[in-house]
């Protein structure tokens, strides 16, 4: 199993859940679109090769995103990237994969 973490802003949040919700992402005991949010802020400075959804290269801009986090499974994991990957708005969507040993 793992843990799914991501940054989305938060117009965008409902779609990439949704997205990885779609193709099983967040399952667990019997339980579906499981997963726990925080909102935050993000910032970031596009570069000079960037072609940013949000703000202007050589700029540091800050945003409102959510912290998503949500179990998948490892039959699952390279599906729900690429859902996440699909649906996120950034150029390069922030993630990572936490490998979870019970």
């Amino acid at each position: 199993m793992y843990s799914l973490v991501f940054n989305v802003p938060v117009t965008h949040v409902e779609t990439v859940k949704n997205a990885i919700f779609a193709v099983g992402g967040g399952a667990m005991d019997g339980y579906e679109n499981c997963c726990w949010q925080v909102l935050g802020e993000g910032q970031f400075m596009p570069g000079a090769a960037s072609n940013p959804f949000l703000g202007k290269r050589g700029e540091l801009y800050k945003v409102e995103e959510y912290r998503v986090e949500m179990a998948i499974s490892k039959e699952l994991k390279d599906v729900c990237v690429k859902a996440l990957k699909e649906s996120h708005p950034y150029e390069v969507a922030p993630y990572f994969l936490v490998e979870i040993i019970l």
